[in-house]
Order: structure tokens, then sequence, then C-alpha cells
């Protein structure tokens, strides 16, 4: 079976932990781990979001007084896949020896006349008090808004159009290679005016949009959205909060799930099975194994069955 797996930004860091390079490999190694196990018995392409990495980078090149302007988003975004894919790539090359791997920076093509420009709505960074987050947006022009715990960044995220490179990743599972790539949701980039050229932009796409539409065009079997959490909760934070074992794409959108948190991956699963016909999922990262297999998560699929 072929599966495309989109890991959370909680697969690098948890919310509160230092950005460290050592806390990072920490939580990469148990990424590997919960894997390893549907590595052995199907085809995986593996992506990842890079919210709290690029905010890091964001802030530490807003910061340089050696530039004269930051790093804009799009070449920031390209690091962040470049430096995750290759802890991805080194802990998959442990945990699964002998096995083909690789770990490809992909490009995302977004329209020039989205109105996602005009409206940021994506996270990224790290959570602030409201003192601070007040002071960053007066300083650097940041638009903030609050999050579940505090006060972060936002940014423009557009609907992706199209992963420039899925031909060659669909050649690359055919030698039997894991592939990690589209991280962060792929670096966002026009075809305006040139339809031959790129330009990079200033966004972040979402990871888990990105990854449906790379399952539908790999034609994949499974999309396996991998988070922090067991499962979809219906009134989630609330004490009528009731877990969501086995729904369909329209079970999904009449949950009315925040747009900052469970809101992307629902619409991601429900549009990966209504557009292909195929399964998808949602559940903890520990549980990747079992989700697969009917033991855990949220399964969303085309129709339940009755009786």
């Amino acid at each position: 079976m072929r599966i495309v797996v989109a890991l959370g930004g909680n697969a690098l860091l948890h919310r509160g932990e230092r950005p460290d390079a050592a806390v990072q490999q920490t939580n990469i190694d148990r990424v590997a781990t919960a894997l390893a196990a549907l590595a052995q018995e199907h085809e995986l392409v593996v992506t990842h979001g890079n919210g709290p990495q690029i905010g890091l980078l964001a802030m530490e090149s807003e910061a340089d007084p050696a530039l004269s302007a930051p790093y804009p988003l799009d070449l920031l975004g390209a690091q962040t896949q470049g430096m995750i894919g290759s802890l991805l790539a080194r802990a998959l090359h442990e945990a699964l020896p002998g096995r083909r791997i690789a770990a490809l920076v992909t490009h995302t093509l977004v329209r020039t006349d989205d109105p996602a420009f005009t409206r940021p709505t994506k996270f990224v960074g790290q959570v602030h008090s409201r003192a601070t987050a007040e002071k960053l947006a007066r300083e650097r022009g940041w638009h903030i808004v609050r999050d579940t715990t505090g006060w972060r960044r936002v940014v423009p995220s557009p609907a992706p159009e199209r992963i420039l490179e899925t031909d060659t990743v669909h050649d690359l599972l055919g030698l039997g290679t894991l592939v990690i790539c589209a991280g962060g949701g792929g670096v966002p980039v026009t075809a305006a005016p040139d339809p031959g050229a790129r330009t990079g932009v200033e966004a972040v796409i979402d990871k888990d949009l990105t990854a449906a539409l790379l399952a539908e065009d790999l034609k994949a079997d499974f999309l396996l959205i991998l988070t922090d959490v067991p499962c979809v909760y219906e009134r989630y934070g609330t004490p009528d909060q009731r877990p969501l074992s086995d729904v369909t794409p329209a079970d999904l959108r009449r949950g009315g799930f925040p747009d900052g948190s469970m809101g992307p991956k629902t619409e991601a699963a429900a549009r990966f099975v209504e557009r292909t016909g195929g399964l998808a999922a949602i559940g903890a990262l520990e549980a990747a194994y079992e989700i697969v297999h009917g033991g855990s998560g949220t399964l969303v699929r085309p129709h339940l069955t009755v009786g």
C-alpha cells in the first residue's frame, strides 16, 4: 500500500520546548521509531511541518545586523526543508538499515491572486506573551494573533496548486525509495508573469493540504495525518467533547474545526477521500502503525458501513 504521511510540527518540537538541535534530534528519533514498522510493510512518502523552525529562522534573520534585509519566507522554508529532511533521513536510515531513503527539497505552485495573501492565517514561530507579541508587531510589522496558549505570528497561506517535483517523487518510489518531501508545504512559488519562471513568495503553505494534493497526484491508497492527539474530537476542549473514530468527509465538514489547529487536517483528509475514494486517518504519532491497521485514530472513508 502506498501511504503519504503528514507529520505535525510536534514531530520536532512540542509546545514549550526549547528549539535546540538536541531536542529536535530526540523527537526525530521518536518519529523514526513510529514509522519504521509501517515502512517495513508499505511504500511511504513522508511530509512534515516547519512552523516552529521557520519562525525561529525568521526572528534570527530579522534581528541579524549583518543583513540589509531579512531573508524571505520562501528561502527560510527551503532551509527548514533541508534541515528537517536531513534529520529525518539520518534517523530513518538507522531505523531501516539497507533501505533507500531520499530527502528532496520541493516547490509548490500557488496563484498570485490567491486571497490568502491579503488575509494572513498561518501560525509560524514560537508562542509569545501578549506584551512581547505587541512589541514584535510594532517593531517588525508582523501580524500577530492569539493561539490556544498565547500569541503567535501569522503569515499568508495560499492554497497549493501543484507540487513541481511530483514526477521525481514518483520515479524515486519506483526504485523502492522512502521519500521525504514537501516539508512545510513546499517552497511557495508562482509562475507569473512568465509561465516558465518560478518566483518565490512570502508565504507558508499548509503542509496537510499539500500532503493531500501530493497523495492524490501519486495515486496513494492512504493519507495518514499524525499529530499530538489520539484522534479528532468533536467539541474539543469542552465538557461535551467526543472522540470521532469512523467518519465520512461530510461528517468532518459539519464539525466546525478551527483553522489554527484541527481545521486544515480535517479538510485535507476530506479532500483526499472525496477526490480519490481512498482512505485517510488522523491520530497520534506513536500509534501510526495501529492507525493504519484500524486500531486507533479517526478513520475517514467515503461511506460508512451500515449494520
